[in-house]
């Protein structure tokens, strides 16, 4: 599913216009990137949790040559899906 198709759902689920639909979807997931970027947790309740984690500097190998490597210090955003959401979907794949 892409970005379009949501938008496309949620206009026909709400009356709201595709414009309208995916301004908001912009206003919202440009403000769940801010909120990342001040190191913010976001928590969209029956959803899920966004956050942020940081990663320690560390040696790794290239799998395909075999080549030490260096991974530089970093921070990665993370998604934990909440329990509903988690409980929904394995219920629905194991039909």
């Amino acid at each position: 599913m892409t970005k379009q198709n949501i938008v496309n759902a949620v206009s026909e689920a709400t009356g709201l216009t595709k414009v309208e639909t995916e301004a908001v979807m912009n206003g919202v997931m440009s403000t769940i990137i801010e909120s990342l970027g001040r190191n913010e947790r976001v928590e969209l309740r029956g959803f899920g949790t966004f956050g942020v984690k940081h990663r320690k500097p560390k040696k790794a190998r290239n799998p395909g040559t075999g080549e030490a490597i260096f991974l530089p210090e970093r921070h990665v955003p993370t998604f934990k899906p909440a329990k509903n959401m988690r409980s929904h979907v394995n219920d629905s794949l194991k039909k």
